[in-house]
Order: structure tokens, then C-alpha cells, then sequence
């Protein structure tokens, strides 16, 4: 072939996606969407890649990650899951995103293996036929978030037995599932003798709000909703929970690592790795409706003692004894 012929055929040759080359190169490509930015996500990136590791796939080696950040913006989801699908990855991972996010992926594609992290039950969301044979594209891990609301209110009333009125922060962009919650949480409230003051937040400045209401009203404690937007903005809700003296609850341990006074809920990091297993495992041939979406056994009391002193607060023995970790 002449040079020039040579050259425009290759010019002229349709341009791959990256994941395809990659994927025709031998080498699987996933992608994989987070519910936060990369700055927020260290740890769980480092989780998710021992999963992989597990089962063989080390990124760079044998297996390439195409990431994308949701930042918290839920409806960027489809936009996010367009693109992967284009790309023709060999897995879509989703770890930590809300159900109806998870629902978003799945109306993009019904070939291209899913799999998810949610806090909620995916059969109850349509998301799988049911627990041991999920029966679609989608598997992955239930980590309990809604499960455990009950068990951090007690928490928070043992470590705070005074209290009474109880402020609970909600994510407004994810409104079937902050219905749902709230509503579990005012079961509990009134076993417990707590009133509940409703607050909802979906942006920064929305938080910020929401603490200035709490700067005027006073509640006696906060209880911060399990959410994968509030978990990236955890940093800014440690601060201003300090700021304003505000005895708060948070579901994970990032929180209270962060100068937060208490957590109790899954661990993050566990079910990252879990996700990374599972894609690794589809990667070696394996069909999502064959793997049983697994459920969180490892949850965590962390409180954070030297907050405690900060805040005037006297841990009970109680707490202590409880507790898997206290941050002196």
C-alpha cells in the first residue's frame, strides 16, 4: 500500500472509544461512578481496588477504571451512565448511590453488568427480583441504611438523655427516601419522648441555611440523614456543627474521623471492597443474576472524645463500652 493510501485510511478509520480499545486490547475496562468527587473519595477508591485485587484485577495491569464524580448532583446520573454505556465498559459500578440513581443506570442499559451499593432494600425498589438470584443486569451489596436510623436515634438519646428536640437534616434532592426516613424516624422519636424539627439541604448554601435556622432555634442535638451528598460535604458540616455548638449524630465513621461527635452505621471502606469483589468477579465470567446481592454485616460506633469535651458533654459508660472506636 501506497504511503499515502496508508495514511488516509487511517484518518479516515472511525475513532474508538477508549474503552473499547482498551477492551479489544484485552484489557476490561469499568466504569465507574462515584457519589461524590475524587478529592472526597481516597478511601473508598483504595477499598474498591482490594476488592479487584481479590480477584485478581490490578488497575493499570490487567483492567483500566474510567471514573466519574457525581458530586453530589443526583440528576447528573443518566448524563454519567450515557457516557459509560457509549464507551462500551465491560461493568458499570456504583457504589453509594441512591436507589432511584441505580434505577437511572439501569433504564440506560440492559446488557452491561451493574453493580450497586445502596441503603435501601432493592427489591422494594425494583432494582432486583429478589435477594438470592437477582434476576437482571444488577447486583451488588445492601449496607442497611434505613434499618439502623432507629438504633443511632436510641444512640443519641443515650448520649444525650436531656434532650428533646432533635433537628434531622434531610436531603431534599433524594425525596422518596428522606420521605421514607423521616417517617421511621418520628416512630422512634415518639417511643423515645423526642420531638423532631425537619430541615432539608441539596446544595452548600442550603446548608449553611439550615444551620443558621438551627443558630436561631436551638435544638438540642442534630441528627445528620445518611447521604451520600452530605457524606462529600462532611468536612462543612463537621465545621459548622462545631461553630454552633451542636451535639450531632452521623451515620459513618468519616464524619467523626473529621472532628464529628458520633456515628454509628455501616462501614464505607467494607463495602467499597464488596463492590470491587463483585466486579472483578463478573469480569472472570461471572452473570449478575447469579451472584446474591450480599448484606452488610460490619456497622460501627465511633465517637469522637475529645469533640465530647469540647461540646461540654459527659460520655456514659454506656457509650464507651459500646463503642468500636473512641478518638481521643
Amino acid at each position: 500500500m501506497k504511503r499515502r493510501a496508508f495514511i488516509t485510511l487511517v484518518l479516515s478509520a472511525p475513532a474508538w472509544p477508549l474503552a473499547a480499545r482498551a477492551q479489544a486490547a484485552g484489557r476490561p475496562v469499568i466504569g465507574y461512578i462515584g457519589f461524590g468527587s475524587l478529592q472526597n473519595s481516597v478511601l473508598y477508591l483504595d477499598a474498591f481496588r482490594r476488592g479487584l485485587d481479590e480477584t485478581g484485577f490490578i488497575e493499570g495491569q490487567n483492567v483500566l477504571i474510567e471514573y466519574r464524580w457525581l458530586e453530589g448532583q443526583y440528576d447528573r446520573m443518566s448524563e454519567l451512565a450515557a457516557d459509560l454505556v457509549r464507551r462500551e465498559v465491560a461493568v458499570i459500578a456504583t457504589p453509594g448511590t441512591p436507589p432511584a440513581s441505580v434505577l437511572v443506570v439501569m433504564a440506560r442499559t440492559t446488557t452491561i453488568p451493574i453493580v450497586f451499593a445502596i441503603g435501601d432494600d432493592p427489591v422494594k425498589w425494583g432494582i432486583v427480583a429478589n435477594l438470592a438470584h437477582p434476576n437482571s443486569n444488577a447486583t451488588g451489596v445492601n449496607f442497611f441504611t434505613s434499618e439502623v436510623l432507629t438504633k443511632r436515634l436510641e444512640l443519641l438519646h443515650d448520649l444525650l438523655p436531656g434532650a428533646v428536640r432533635i433537628a434531622v437534616l434531610l436531603n431534599s434532592a433524594d425525596a422518596k427516601r428522606a420521605e421514607e426516613m423521616l417517617s421511621k424516624l418520628r416512630t422512634a422519636a415518639r417511643s423515645l419522648g423526642l420531638q423532631i424539627q425537619v430541615l432539608y439541604a441539596s446544595t452548600q448554601g442550603e446548608i449553611d441555611a439550615a444551620f443558621a435556622t438551627m443558630a436561631r432555634e436551638r435544638p438540642d442535638a442534630l441528627f445528620v440523614g445518611p447521604d451520600s451528598f452530605f457524606n462529600n460535604r462532611r468536612v462543612q458540616l463537621v465545621m459548622l456543627a462545631a461553630r454552633h455548638a451542636i451535639p450531632t449524630v452521623f451515620a459513618v465513621r468519616e464524619y467523626v474521623d473529621a472532628g464529628g461527635l458520633m456515628s454509628y452505621g455501616t462501614s464505607l471502606t467494607e463495602f467499597h471492597r464488596q463492590v470491587g469483589v463483585y466486579a472483578g468477579r463478573i469480569l472472570k465470567g461471572a452473570r449478575p443474576a447469579d451472584l446474591p446481592v450480599m448484606q452488610s454485616v460490619k456497622f460501627e460506633l465511633v465517637i469522637n472524645l475529645q469533640t465530647a469535651r469540647m461540646l461540654g458533654l459527659d460520655v456514659p459508660s454506656s457509650i464507651i463500652a459500646q463503642a468500636d472506636d473512641a478518638i481521643e
